[in-house]
């Protein structure tokens, strides 16, 4: 299994169509909420973009991750093929410019547009219908002979990294805005994006034992059932968020590993973090509470599960900010201020 944050879109696809040693004891910020699970955040089911309408000045040529060359001629039809570089695009005010979308682009605003790709299932004969001046991909996208098919059609596709981590969220943003002729929009989306993210850190309680977090990668209808190594994608997250990712502490090197009795034991989380589509089609807390070994931590015994939006979680775009928050009022609803 590939790294989820490298690979959300091609998780999230086959969901949305269906709808060290271990630490003894529970950190007190963790640990005092007993018989009930946190309660999420509403939905961020919509994006806030930039106020005006920016007008892209083009030809931009720009380098992508992949080593290609591009020119970008134009930007009246634009299609994203990830549904977290369309969250950018449309932040970015470039919104009625897009024609199509990526099934994990499920914030209101696109949600009328046309679905044609899923993730890692692009189809070059849905995208060229819409007749894109530029195509954005990242590093996850493909097959690559989909984007070879599109490049030989005459449409320049960019491609970006795979957003790893929270470092990445400002070179993407500028990326995207550089390819789109939008240069300004991305400075001034990048420290909206920046500031908002420094306010939402600084909502961490001043004394705090950091808790520790796994991340579960649960899907009932797969009987997908993971916790979250060094390469998951949201160890950078419960950082960012003052606590500690337990599977990389206990040792896990690999992105995913199967849960077990043994893994969780060595885990040993103080709050369990998944994705609120996840927790649902494994029944709910009660339901995630009967895999292997997931009653017996400290989370467990405590019913702490924390849950985002799967749309946003692992974006590391301009909605970040609210996944930090979310996991900050979560995490510390109980600490101290």
């Amino acid at each position: 299994m590939p790294r989820l944050g490298a690979a959300a879109a091609a998780a999230l696809a086959l969901l949305l169509p269906l709808t060290g040693c271990a630490q003894e004891g529970t950190s007190p910020a963790a640990g005092e909420a007993k018989g009930k699970a946190t309660a999420s955040a509403a939905p961020a089911d919509r994006v806030e973009p930039l106020s005006g309408d920016p007008a892209p000045h083009l030809p931009a040529i720009v380098e992508g991750d992949d080593g290609r060359r591009v020119t970008v001629r134009q930007a009246e039809r634009v299609v994203p093929l990830t549904g977290s570089i369309s969250e950018i695009v449309f932040t970015l005010g470039l919104g009625p410019r897009v024609v199509g979308r990526d099934i994990t682009a499920t914030f209101e605003q696109a949600a009328k547009l046309p679905v044609v790709t899923r993730g890692h299932e692009v189809s070059a004969e849905s995208v060229l219908s819409l007749r894109p001046d530029v195509v954005l991909a990242d590093s996850t996208t493909g097959p690559a002979q989909a984007l070879d098919q599109i490049r030989s059609a005459g449409v320049p596709v960019v491609v970006l990294e795979a957003a790893k981590d929270l470092t990445d969220v400002s070179d993407r943003i500028t990326r995207v805005a550089a390819a789109l002729g939008v240069p300004d929009a991305g400075k001034a989306l990048t420290k909206r994006t920046d500031r908002r993210i420094a306010a939402a850190r600084e909502k961490i309680p001043a004394h705090h034992e950091k808790p520790r977090v796994a991340f579960l990668y649960v899907r009932g209808s797969a009987s997908v059932h993971l916790i979250g190594g060094r390469d998951s994608g949201a160890g950078s997250l419960l950082e960012a968020a003052g606590a500690l990712d337990a599977g990389t502490e206990s040792g896990l090197t690999k992105d995913f590993t199967p849960v077990t009795s043994e893994a969780l034991a060595k885990a040993a989380p103080d709050a369990f973090l998944v994705m609120t589509k996840g927790l649902e089609s494994v029944g709910g807390v009660d339901g995630l509470l009967e895999l292997p070994g997931v009653a017996q931590t400290p989370a467990g015994q405590q019913r702490r599960v924390v849950t985002v939006d799967d749309g946003v979680l692992l974006n590391y775009g301009p909605r970040t900010d609210q996944v930090l928050t979310s996991l900050v009022r979560q995490l510390y609803r109980d600490g101290d201020r």
